[in-house]
């Protein structure tokens, strides 16, 4: 820390000591400066002068005033102009007790506002110079009269630069610090948003697959005896199915890793160009599945893309799950001009389909088509069964501006 520095803390640190030793120095100038007086007559000299015992009475008391200026600076101020206004009155020679004043004045404009610095610095102005021409024993052009003038108007100027300054850097400081927290506050959204989308991929990803492995482990068990060759078919699907949960499964952990973690997979976000994959599990598990497209030649943005395939993913999952053994389920994909439009049917009970199991894939289908700035609509259809129908903009923005991918 350099000497400037460490002096600065301990004026902060003391600042009554720092005042007493202020007024000390002033008190020193205003007396050598009683001793001296400058001659204009007939060369620029100085002669020696002897200031009267009440002369030394009010510097010394301008300056033991400044000992307070912090605490009560309007205060100091009244008593060392009025401390200048009797010697203005009574001195002769004249002595320099208006430099407590000054200074007094000069605290008053850094420590209030401006409007408040202008009214005392002018009224302070007014009373000093005005008393000391008008009463003083010299005449009202005397340069000490006019120095008066000046040294008043110089205290409150830079009394108020001062404050200026102290103001413009507070502010700058305040700035600084909303935005730090501006930015803490957008880091702890992002992070929630991230982990409400990962809860949505792992909640599509273990939900279908995993109704998939419970329909082929129960084929399995129950032709276990009789049909051998199917059962071992639908211990594979199983393995397959198993296999597809473990590999999704680690792409979308693998972005919770942290930085000196190994490196996560790189495989690309599932999308509708693994549709045919998709309806084919589907359709080993015993779910009858027709897939109709009218979208050849659209390229769908991969926040698009990535959720037209988890709507479809999960909508088939609660078609597996709740409409029945003999539901059939119908998946649509059009484009319909800035839109893309996801459509799955099914014409099962539909009893508990609402319901989605006490889970939350309905749920999370509304919150990736609301992020997409999308619309939503499911139900149950005339005459039986359940619609899923998403209306997914192509030119999505999210309510921040960002691509929720």
């Amino acid at each position: 820390m350099s000497t400037l520095a460490r002096a600065r803390c301990q004026a902060k640190a003391h600042p009554l000591a720092m005042d007493a030793v202020l007024a000390a120095a002033v008190l020193v100038c205003m007396v050598a400066g009683s001793f001296v007086e400058p001659r204009h007559r007939d060369s620029v000299s100085w002669v020696l002068r002897t200031p009267d015992l009440l002369s030394l009475l009010l510097m010394t008391l301008g300056a033991v005033a400044l000992v307070f200026r912090r605490r009560a600076p309007m205060a100091v101020l009244a008593l060392t102009g009025t401390l200048c206004v009797i010697e203005s009155l009574t001195g002769d020679p004249r002595t320099p007790v208006a430099m407590s004043a000054v200074i007094a004045l000069y605290t008053v404009a850094s420590t209030t506002d401006r409007p408040t610095t202008w009214r005392v610095g002018l009224l302070t102005m007014t009373v000093l110079t005005g008393t000391a021409m008008a009463a003083g024993p010299l005449p009202w052009y005397a340069q000490e009269n006019l120095g008066i003038f000046a040294w008043t108007g110089i205290g409150a100027t830079a009394g108020d630069a001062v404050r200026s300054r102290r103001a413009f850097v507070q502010a700058i400081r305040e700035r600084a610090e909303r935005a730090e927290r501006t930015r803490e506050e957008e880091a702890r959204r992002r992070v929630a948003e991230e982990r409400l989308r990962i809860a949505r991929d792992l909640h599509d990803v273990v939900a279908h697959h995993i109704a998939l492995v419970n329909v082929q482990a129960g084929v399995a068990a129950h032709v276990m005896d009789k049909r051998p060759d199917q059962a071992k078919e639908a211990l594979g699907h199983v393995r397959e199915a198993s296999r597809s949960a473990l590999n999704e499964l680690r792409a979308t952990v693998g972005l919770l890793r942290q930085s000196g973690d190994p490196e996560a997979p790189t495989e690309p976000a599932p999308g509708l160009d693994r549709l045919d994959e998709l309806t084919g599990t589907f359709r080993s598990a015993g779910l009858h599945v027709e897939v109709a497209r009218a979208d050849q030649g659209t390229t769908l943005p991969a926040a698009v893309d990535l959720a037209a395939y988890r709507i479809i993913q999960e909508a088939l999952t609660n078609v597996q799950k709740h409409a029945g053994p003999q539901a059939k389920a119908e998946v649509s994909v059009v484009r319909v001009g800035p839109n893309i439009e996801i459509t799955v049917l099914d014409d099962g009970s539909g009893e508990n389909e609402t319901q989605d199991g006490g889970g939350h894939g309905l749920l999370g289908m509304r919150e990736r088509v609301s992020a997409l700035r999308g619309t939503l609509t499911t139900g149950p259809r005339y005459g039986g069964g359940f619609r899923v129908h998403a209306i997914l903009p192509l030119k999505s923005r999210t309510p921040t501006g960002e691509d929720p991918a």
